[in-house]
Protein backbone atom coordinates (compact mmCIF):
# COMPACT_ATOMS: atom_id res chain seq x y z
CA UNK A 1 0.00 0.00 0.00
CA UNK A 2 1.13 3.75 -1.18
CA UNK A 3 1.46 6.84 0.87
CA UNK A 4 -0.14 8.37 -1.12
CA UNK A 5 -3.21 5.51 -0.67
CA UNK A 6 -3.06 5.95 2.93
CA UNK A 7 -4.05 9.55 2.41
CA UNK A 8 -6.53 9.40 0.45
CA UNK A 9 -8.55 6.48 3.07
CA UNK A 10 -8.03 9.32 4.83
CA UNK A 11 -10.25 11.86 2.46
CA UNK A 12 -13.77 11.72 1.70
CA UNK A 13 -15.34 11.02 -1.91
CA UNK A 14 -17.42 14.13 -1.41
CA UNK A 15 -13.67 16.25 -0.37
CA UNK A 16 -11.71 14.50 -3.42
CA UNK A 17 -14.55 15.42 -5.99
CA UNK A 18 -14.41 18.74 -4.63
CA UNK A 19 -10.49 19.57 -4.37
CA UNK A 20 -8.61 21.68 -6.82
CA UNK A 21 -4.82 21.68 -6.20
CA UNK A 22 -3.35 24.77 -7.89
CA UNK A 23 0.23 25.07 -8.52
CA UNK A 24 0.90 28.76 -9.14
CA UNK A 25 3.79 31.25 -8.20
CA UNK A 26 3.60 33.19 -4.43
CA UNK A 27 4.89 36.13 -5.76
CA UNK A 28 2.81 39.62 -5.06
CA UNK A 29 2.55 40.61 -8.91
CA UNK A 30 0.63 36.88 -9.19
CA UNK A 31 -1.34 36.68 -5.56
CA UNK A 32 -2.65 40.27 -6.80
CA UNK A 33 -3.14 39.93 -10.31
CA UNK A 34 -4.14 36.48 -11.11
CA UNK A 35 -4.51 34.35 -8.34
CA UNK A 36 -7.33 36.03 -6.72
CA UNK A 37 -9.62 35.80 -9.80
CA UNK A 38 -8.76 31.82 -10.00
CA UNK A 39 -9.42 31.49 -6.80
CA UNK A 40 -12.61 33.18 -6.71
CA UNK A 41 -13.64 31.58 -9.67
CA UNK A 42 -12.83 28.22 -8.21
CA UNK A 43 -15.18 28.76 -5.09
CA UNK A 44 -18.04 30.18 -7.51
CA UNK A 45 -18.27 27.67 -9.45
CA UNK A 46 -18.35 25.17 -6.19
CA UNK A 47 -15.03 23.69 -5.71
CA UNK A 48 -12.37 23.91 -2.84
CA UNK A 49 -8.97 25.31 -3.62
CA UNK A 50 -6.03 23.51 -2.04
CA UNK A 51 -2.77 25.38 -2.07
CA UNK A 52 0.74 24.64 -0.63
CA UNK A 53 0.62 27.86 1.77
CA UNK A 54 -3.01 26.68 3.04
CA UNK A 55 -0.34 25.46 5.75
CA UNK A 56 2.77 26.95 6.78
CA UNK A 57 3.81 24.06 9.52
CA UNK A 58 7.57 24.42 10.07
CA UNK A 59 8.17 21.09 11.00
CA UNK A 60 6.55 19.66 7.58
CA UNK A 61 8.85 19.38 5.12
CA UNK A 62 6.83 21.36 1.86
CA UNK A 63 7.18 18.82 -1.03
CA UNK A 64 5.40 16.21 1.13
CA UNK A 65 2.47 18.56 2.18
CA UNK A 66 2.22 18.74 -1.67
CA UNK A 67 2.11 15.31 -2.40
CA UNK A 68 0.00 14.82 0.02
CA UNK A 69 -2.54 17.92 -1.43
CA UNK A 70 -2.38 16.59 -4.63
CA UNK A 71 -3.26 13.34 -3.64
CA UNK A 72 -6.43 14.66 -2.18
CA UNK A 73 -7.23 16.60 -5.11
CA UNK A 74 -9.21 15.12 -8.22
CA UNK A 75 -8.14 18.30 -10.15
CA UNK A 76 -5.41 20.25 -10.54
CA UNK A 77 -4.83 24.00 -12.12
CA UNK A 78 -0.35 24.37 -12.75
CA UNK A 79 0.48 28.00 -14.22
CA UNK A 80 3.61 27.31 -16.14
CA UNK A 81 3.68 31.54 -16.70
CA UNK A 82 6.26 32.09 -14.56
CA UNK A 83 8.72 29.77 -15.78
CA UNK A 84 11.54 32.62 -17.79
CA UNK A 85 13.99 34.06 -15.78
CA UNK A 86 13.32 37.78 -15.78
CA UNK A 87 16.75 39.23 -15.82
CA UNK A 88 19.97 38.14 -16.51
CA UNK A 89 21.81 35.70 -13.83
CA UNK A 90 18.02 34.84 -12.77
CA UNK A 91 17.05 31.12 -12.47
CA UNK A 92 14.35 29.72 -14.12
CA UNK A 93 11.45 28.64 -11.95
CA UNK A 94 11.07 25.15 -11.56
CA UNK A 95 8.61 24.92 -8.78
CA UNK A 96 5.68 24.74 -10.92
CA UNK A 97 7.19 21.85 -13.67
CA UNK A 98 8.08 19.89 -10.68
CA UNK A 99 4.94 19.64 -8.60
CA UNK A 100 2.71 19.26 -12.57
CA UNK A 101 5.51 16.08 -12.89
CA UNK A 102 4.09 14.81 -9.41
CA UNK A 103 0.64 15.49 -10.58
CA UNK A 104 1.51 13.21 -13.52
CA UNK A 105 3.49 11.04 -11.82
CA UNK A 106 0.44 10.49 -9.34
CA UNK A 107 -2.16 9.93 -12.07
CA UNK A 108 -0.02 7.50 -14.25
CA UNK A 109 1.37 5.08 -11.62
CA UNK A 110 -1.88 5.01 -9.44
CA UNK A 111 -4.31 1.95 -9.63
CA UNK A 112 -7.32 2.85 -8.18
CA UNK A 113 -9.52 6.01 -7.84
CA UNK A 114 -6.25 8.57 -8.67
CA UNK A 115 -6.41 7.78 -12.05
CA UNK A 116 -9.40 9.73 -12.37
CA UNK A 117 -7.66 12.98 -11.40
CA UNK A 118 -8.26 15.74 -14.27
CA UNK A 119 -5.26 18.57 -14.55
CA UNK A 120 -5.14 22.07 -16.05
CA UNK A 121 -2.08 23.88 -17.33
CA UNK A 122 -1.86 27.71 -17.82
CA UNK A 123 0.49 29.81 -19.63
CA UNK A 124 0.99 33.40 -20.59
CA UNK A 125 0.54 32.48 -24.40
CA UNK A 126 -0.36 29.37 -26.48
CA UNK A 127 2.49 28.01 -27.32
CA UNK A 128 5.14 29.20 -24.64
CA UNK A 129 5.03 26.26 -22.45
CA UNK A 130 6.63 24.05 -25.02
CA UNK A 131 10.18 26.16 -25.47
CA UNK A 132 10.38 24.79 -21.88
CA UNK A 133 8.76 21.33 -21.26
CA UNK A 134 8.80 19.70 -25.39
CA UNK A 135 7.55 16.78 -23.62
CA UNK A 136 4.29 18.20 -23.39
CA UNK A 137 3.93 18.80 -27.37
CA UNK A 138 0.15 18.42 -28.21
CA UNK A 139 -1.22 18.62 -24.53
CA UNK A 140 -4.06 20.58 -24.48
CA UNK A 141 -3.40 24.01 -22.75
CA UNK A 142 -5.28 27.54 -21.76
CA UNK A 143 -4.07 30.93 -21.48
CA UNK A 144 -4.50 34.33 -20.13
CA UNK A 145 -1.99 36.54 -21.10
CA UNK A 146 -1.55 38.07 -17.82
CA UNK A 147 -4.83 39.75 -17.79
CA UNK A 148 -7.22 38.34 -14.68
CA UNK A 149 -10.44 38.03 -16.78
CA UNK A 150 -8.90 36.16 -19.31
CA UNK A 151 -7.84 33.52 -16.12
CA UNK A 152 -11.83 34.22 -15.34
CA UNK A 153 -12.83 32.55 -18.77
CA UNK A 154 -9.94 30.19 -18.68
CA UNK A 155 -10.96 28.28 -15.70
CA UNK A 156 -14.86 28.44 -16.37
CA UNK A 157 -14.23 26.90 -20.01
CA UNK A 158 -12.10 24.10 -18.32
CA UNK A 159 -14.72 23.04 -16.16
CA UNK A 160 -17.55 23.20 -19.01
CA UNK A 161 -15.21 20.97 -20.98
CA UNK A 162 -12.94 18.69 -18.92
CA UNK A 163 -15.09 19.19 -15.38
CA UNK A 164 -18.29 18.40 -17.03
CA UNK A 165 -20.42 21.23 -15.73
CA UNK A 166 -23.36 22.59 -17.23
CA UNK A 167 -25.14 25.49 -16.58
CA UNK A 168 -22.80 28.06 -15.79
CA UNK A 169 -22.96 31.62 -15.40
CA UNK A 170 -21.16 33.55 -18.26
CA UNK A 171 -17.63 34.67 -17.98
CA UNK A 172 -18.49 37.95 -18.19
CA UNK A 173 -20.94 37.66 -15.32
CA UNK A 174 -18.43 35.67 -13.22
CA UNK A 175 -15.50 38.62 -13.77
CA UNK A 176 -18.07 40.70 -12.74
CA UNK A 177 -18.82 38.94 -9.66
CA UNK A 178 -15.51 39.05 -8.93
CA UNK A 179 -15.05 42.43 -9.26
CA UNK A 180 -18.02 43.14 -6.69
CA UNK A 181 -16.39 40.74 -4.04
CA UNK A 182 -13.23 42.63 -4.53
CA UNK A 183 -15.38 45.94 -3.71
CA UNK A 184 -16.98 43.82 -1.20
CA UNK A 185 -13.95 42.94 0.21
CA UNK A 186 -12.17 46.00 0.34
CA UNK A 187 -14.71 47.99 2.26
CA UNK A 188 -15.31 45.35 4.49
CA UNK A 189 -11.56 44.91 5.67
CA UNK A 190 -10.91 48.37 5.82
CA UNK A 191 -14.02 49.00 7.70
CA UNK A 192 -12.71 46.22 10.18
CA UNK A 193 -8.92 48.13 10.69
CA UNK A 194 -7.22 46.02 7.42
CA UNK A 195 -4.63 48.29 6.30
CA UNK A 196 -3.77 48.41 2.49
CA UNK A 197 -0.62 46.65 3.65
CA UNK A 198 -2.64 43.95 5.26
CA UNK A 199 -4.22 42.84 2.63
CA UNK A 200 -1.46 42.56 0.35
CA UNK A 201 -0.23 40.37 2.52
CA UNK A 202 -3.26 38.37 3.94
CA UNK A 203 -2.48 34.81 3.74
CA UNK A 204 -4.31 32.64 1.48
CA UNK A 205 -6.99 30.81 3.51
CA UNK A 206 -7.86 33.21 4.88
CA UNK A 207 -8.87 34.80 1.83
CA UNK A 208 -10.17 31.91 0.43
CA UNK A 209 -12.39 32.24 4.12
CA UNK A 210 -13.53 35.65 2.71
CA UNK A 211 -14.69 34.58 -0.74
CA UNK A 212 -16.67 31.31 0.24
CA UNK A 213 -18.58 34.04 2.98
CA UNK A 214 -19.44 36.02 0.33
CA UNK A 215 -20.47 33.68 -2.44
CA UNK A 216 -22.74 31.96 0.05
CA UNK A 217 -24.69 35.09 1.26
CA UNK A 218 -25.44 36.25 -2.22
Amino acid sequence: MTRYTRINEKTSNAEFEKSVFINCPFDDEYYNSLLRPLLFTIVYLGFNPRIASESSDSGEIRVVRICELIGRSKYSIHDLSRLRARKKGEFYRLNMPFELGIEYGCRHFAIDHLREKKCLILEKGRYDYMRALSDLSGVDIKWHSNEPSEVVIAIRSWFVETVGLRNVDSPTKIWYRFNDFASDFYDQRKSEGFSDADLNIMPIPEYIDFIKQWVHQV
